[in-house]
Parts: structure tokens; sequence; C-alpha cells
């Protein structure tokens, strides 16, 4: 009896089992098309970069463009440095063309000089990857910098003449008049600056220091014409240059031959040390590397006759220069 149940019942299951698996499959294509829709809307939202140009397969687009312009150019006028890239470009890319129409790539000049292009980036790029290993030993104290300016002291004079002054920037010749009863008040140069300067935290920096005289006063030739005249702790007359008003205070300066005071040195001194501790790492590598070629008979030296027919020994020649660095 049940088994004439389950046998009655069977169908029915397996029209329960179709309709319940055709309800999946539905929905599975749903699902499908809807990814497809997604997909789909992804990639145009992916290919929407805007295009400048287009010559033949290569094509410019405005990312492209944007990353290659220098960041001055682009904030000068974007729009124009945008059409010259453009331009440019497509110039570029017309001549690539034609190159590559009279089959240039392979005449055999310019295959020798796109070998020797490939040695050279293949050269320095090993060079700054072998330096870059010994990078944490490339480090230059400043005592370091401080023994070696005092050993090579007499190698640095200045060329020419140094001064140390102040310049104010006032926003009224009322306010500059003020500025400079107060400096001969003895009043701060901080506080002086902080209340009637402009950019004054920059000029007080730049009071710090010592500059040539050929630059000293900046863009104003009218200043750097008073600081060759004035004498220390003397002020110039006020110069207005368009609604500023301008005037420098000579503060100490350095003769001509002078020898430079450390401080203006040291950061120098210190990248030159690096360089030099850069070099002799670089070279320290590259002997090891033709001694152990060399124990390996990896290097054949043919002797070279001259002119003169007098034969000379290129092994001795290269053992010297390896020695020597």
């Amino acid at each position: 009896m049940m088994s004439s149940q389950i046998l009655a019942n069977y169908p029915k299951r397996i029209k329960k089992i179709l309709n319940f698996n055709c309800m999946k499959a539905q929905l599975f294509l749903l699902f499908i098309s809807l990814g497809f829709v997604m997909a789909s809307c992804k990639s145009n939202t992916g290919s929407s970069e805007e295009v400048l140009a287009q010559v033949g397969s290569e094509v410019l687009t405005k990312e492209h463009a944007r990353s290659e312009i220098p960041p001055n150019i682009f904030r000068d006028d974007s729009s124009t440095a945008y059409i010259s890239f453009r331009d440019d470009w497509v110039r570029r890319q017309i001549i690539l063309q034609e190159a590559e129409r009279l089959n240039f790539s392979n005449r055999r000049d310019v295959q020798r000089r796109l070998h020797r292009l490939q040695e050279e980036f293949i050269l320095q790029s090993v060079q700054d990857y072998i330096i870059g290993e010994f990078e944490d030993g490339m480090e230059v104290s400043d005592q370091e910098a401080r023994n070696y300016y005092q050993q090579n002291k007499d190698k640095f004079t200045l060329e020419e003449r140094y001064v140390r002054y102040r310049h104010l920037i006032a926003e009224s010749n009322a306010d500059a008049e003020r500025a400079k009863r107060e400096l001969m008040q003895a009043v701060e140069w901080e506080t002086v600056a902080k209340q009637y300067s402009k950019y004054s935290d920059l000029k007080i920096r730049e009071s710090e220091r010592f500059w040539p005289i050929s630059i000293a006063g900046g863009d104003i030739s009218m200043l750097n014409r008073y600081l060759r005249i004035i004498g220390p702790s003397e002020i110039s007359p006020t110069y207005r240059s368009g609604n500023e008003y301008h005037f420098v205070q000579l503060l100490e300066e350095r003769p001509a031959g002078d020898h430079p005071d450390l401080d203006w040195l040291i950061e120098q001194i210190k990248e030159w040390l690096t360089l030099e501790k850069r070099k002799r790492a670089f070279n320290t590598y590259v002997k090891n590397l033709y001694l152990q070629a060399q124990a390996n008979n990896e290097i054949t030296i043919y002797n070279v006759t001259n002119e003169s027919n007098s034969v000379s020994s290129d092994t001795l020649t290269l053992n010297q220069t390896t020695n020597e660095e």
C-alpha cells in the first residue's frame, strides 16, 4: 500500500523538483544578466577617460598628458599646457610612424646606438642598485665634516663679498618709518618684523644667514645697490616697489678671499663625503667582481700592437688600474 502511494506521488515530486530547478535556473540567469549589466557599466566608466588625440593605434589621454606636464608649467596655464603637449605628442607619433614604415629600428647603425644606450642604462641602474645595498654605511657625521673642513680649510675661500642683512617689507611708508625708528631704538628685530613686515617669518630666517653680494636684496636691484654702499648697522632709505615699501639694514660682511664659516658648508661637505664613500664602495665591489672573474678564468686579455709595432700588455694595465682603485 505504501509502495503504491510512493509510486503515485513520484511524478508530482518530479514536477515539484523540476519547477524548483527551473526557478533556480531563472534566478541564476537573472543574476548573470545583472552581472553583465554591472560589468558593462564598470567597463564604460573605465573607458570614459578623456582623449586628447589619436594617431593610428596610439591614444593620448588627458590623464597621461597631465602626468607628463611639469607642475610649474601646468600651474601657469593648464589649457595652453595641454594643447602644447598634445601637439608635440602628435608630431612625435607621426615621426615614429614614419620610422616604423621605413623599418628604421632595424638599421644596423640604429641597432648599435640602441644597444649602447641599453648598456649605459643597465650599467647606471646596477650601479645605483649596488650603491643602495651599502646605503646604511654611507652616512657622514657632523664631526667627519668638521674634520674634513679643518684639514682642507685652504680650499674653502669666498669668491666674492658676503653680507648678512635684514629686509623689511611694509604695507605703507608710515609703517616702514616706524619700523626703522624702533630698530634704531634697539627694539628686537623679531618683534619689529612681526609687527610691520610682510612675510615676517621668512624675513627673520633670511636675516640669520650670509648671502653673496651679487644676489643680496633679491629681485629689487635698488636694495642691492644700498647693500653695496651702507656700512654695518646702517639702514637704507625706504624704496617703494608696487604697493610695498622696502628697506634693508646691513648687519655683517665678509670680504672675498675670507674663509667661510663651517655652518655655511657643513651640509655641502657631508654631501661631498657621502658621494666619495659611495664611489669607493662601488669601486671596491667592482674590483672584487674582477678578481673573482679572473680567478674563474672568465677574462681573456689580448695584447694590442700600436702603430710602431711594439707590443704592450693590457693585462698588466688592467691589473694596475684595478689595484689603484
